[in-house]
């Protein structure tokens, strides 16, 4: 989906929706008054308040990497056929049928795909798992969290703070927080989204760090991205000194169609640039775009690393 740009701002569009929010509010409380099932095993969920993308993706799999011994992904799997429970092979599934994010949890750590998380940990608990690490599932009652952290985009954070359907919010802020150990702000908090927050909850901050293989200084390329903030991307490309020449945003899971993967390399060779994209773009394209693609990697720096080990370990 593209998050409409009444999110953003509390206009008319969003005032004459906030009514609506009441149903999102009670919905969520009372599924998140059910008991989620222990597996034995150190669980850790990486969430978010609202819905598209704040950085989860790239925080469980810092985590990830992180982590002792064999921790094990677990993701819902967004966009993905497939219900699971299942372990994601990168060679054997598509992102049609495990959605994008289960592909790059797969390079850094055995993956399993499950729209029944309790279903999926137990799948992990079989396969050998001695920690799980749940990508988005915050809002899901089904697993008990021993770690739970709220990730926030600097600078979108709750965007104009109110409940689905008037705003990004899948739940207030403040009950969010409440099933929460710490919180990650990644980037520079732009909006005061931290002020929302418990005095008392802790804050990570971490910065994104982009890097591509190649040197993208001073070369015209064409950066195109399906993720929740591709301006984000967009900036990153720039910050690494390249010459942007175009940039095309798609919705967030976007899957590249071989009419739109045909026009993109039309263009870079109209303008002789070079088409450059994320790392969870790159996992979806047609073999054709994706051998003429650059890829723009992304990873976080944290401010006090320290603290992150600390509280992994606790």
């Amino acid at each position: 989906m593209i998050a409409p740009e009444f999110w953003t701002r509390r206009g008319p569009a969003a005032q004459l929706l906030r009514p609506f929010g009441i149903f999102t509010r009670v919905a969520t409380a009372h599924r998140m008054r059910r008991q989620g099932v222990c597996v034995g095993i150190k669980t850790i969920c990486i969430g978010n308040a609202s819905v598209g993308g704040s950085g989860k993706t790239l925080v469980a799999l810092d985590v990830l990497a992180r982590l002792p011994n064999r921790p094990f992904a677990l993701t819902r799997g967004y966009g993905g056929a497939l219900s699971g429970p299942l372990l994601v092979e990168r060679g054997l599934h598509t992102a049609l049928e495990v959605g994008d994010e289960a592909l790059l949890l797969a390079d850094i750590a055995p993956t399993v795909k499950a729209w029944d998380r309790a279903a999926g940990a137990r799948m992990a608990l079989a396969e050998g798992a001695t920690a799980i690490v749940m990508d988005d599932g915050l809002q899901n009652p089904a697993l008990h969290k021993d770690l739970s952290l709220l990730v926030i985009d600097g600078g979108y954070g709750f965007g104009n703070g109110l409940l689905l359907p008037a705003g990004p919010l899948r739940e207030p802020v403040a009950s969010a927080a409440r099933r929460c150990q710490a919180a990650v702000l990644v980037g520079q908090d732009e909006t005061s989204a931290l002020a929302r927050l418990p005095p008392s909850l802790p804050v990570l901050r971490a910065t994104i760090l982009p890097d591509c293989v190649e040197p993208l200084g001073r070369r015209p390329v064409i950066a195109f991205a399906g993720i929740g903030r591709p301006e984000k991307f967009f900036r990153s490309v720039l910050s690494l000194g390249a010459e942007l020449v175009s940039s095309h945003a798609y919705p967030d899971h976007h899957i590249y169609a071989a009419k739109e993967a045909s026009a993109l390399l039309a263009e870079a060779a109209h303008k002789g640039a070079r088409l450059v994209t994320t790392a969870k773009d790159f996992v979806k394209l047609p073999s054709a775009l994706r051998s003429a693609c650059l890829v723009v990697e992304a990873r976080l720096e944290w401010e006090d690393e320290a603290a992150l080990e600390a509280l992994l370990k606790a």
